[in-house]
């Protein structure tokens, strides 16, 4: 794996971090073969539960793409864009499809690529100093990266409007009060509150986690008539897993249950 791109694991939780700090942990492709090797990892651990995303440094979980990577592509045909942003929007794709609940830890600049990495997420905890935006029409271009489908999902269409087409950025708390961020919290006490979000999600049931992110993200993709159908799908099939019967056992015998994932 790549050293701009660091794993590890606490538990059942593994860590991912980006690794460029003097370069405000700019996505390069290093970084993004880094974290598409980093997602594989984690997607192959059986032991692992949950992910949790994060930048190095004080200043920032990432500040977009590298622009200094961006020039050396100045001069490719427009047809030939999309296989160029294929490689680079596959571990963007690859995080917001993995079949395991994912958690940006955020901090400091939260920009363009590096925003839609957060945006790829399940969750986004924010500290107090992050900064998020999609400022790419500033130079001319546009998000690159889903931004423009994920951000209107997550804040309406409106709020999307604005944060794209003015390209500046917004503070924590607004991130929060808009949908963007789940909640924010002082510098010091984000990898905490990270790593308790995670145990609180990884003390349920994992095929009952996975199948309500099935639920969730594909549902928003539907007529909420077929939504509604997924969710009963997915219900009967969770009805049917030794984990729901643990999980009834468990609570009506008033005592933490054992998930087996199964």
């Amino acid at each position: 794996m790549s050293e701009a791109v660091l794993y590890e694991t606490r538990g059942p939780a593994a860590w991912i971090t980006l690794n460029r700090p003097e370069k405000l942990n700019a996505l390069n492709g290093a970084v993004l073969e880094g974290l598409n090797a980093a997602l594989d990892r984690a997607a192959a651990d059986d032991e692992v539960k949950v992910v949790v995303l994060k930048g190095a440094g004080e200043r920032a979980f990432s500040a977009g793409y590298d622009l200094s990577a961006e020039a050396a592509h100045a001069d490719i045909p427009a047809h030939e864009w999309h296989g160029v942003l294929a490689t680079d929007v596959d571990a963007t794709m690859k995080l917001w499809a993995l079949p395991k609940p994912t958690i940006a830890a955020v901090h400091g600049y939260c920009l363009a690529g590096g925003c839609e990495l957060a945006m790829a997420c399940t969750l986004r905890i924010a500290s107090e100093n992050a900064r998020f935006g999609q400022p790419e029409v500033k130079l001319g271009i546009i998000p690159g990266y889903a931004g423009t489908q994920r951000l209107p999902r997550l804040v309406g269409k409106g709020r999307a409007h604005e944060m794209i087409l003015s390209g500046e950025p917004i503070d924590a708390q607004e991130a929060c009060r808009i949908g963007l961020a789940n909640r924010v919290v002082p510098l010091k006490d984000l990898i905490a509150a990270a790593e308790a979000l995670a145990r609180k999600v990884m003390a349920n049931g994992p095929l009952a986690v996975q199948f309500a992110m099935e639920a969730v993200n594909h549902g928003m993709e539907m007529s909420e008539a077929q939504g509604e159908f997924l969710e009963a799908t997915l219900f009967g099939l969770c009805c049917t897993t030794a984990d729901m019967r643990e999980g009834t056992r468990a609570f009506l015998e008033k005592r933490p249950p054992k998930f087996v994932g199964k």
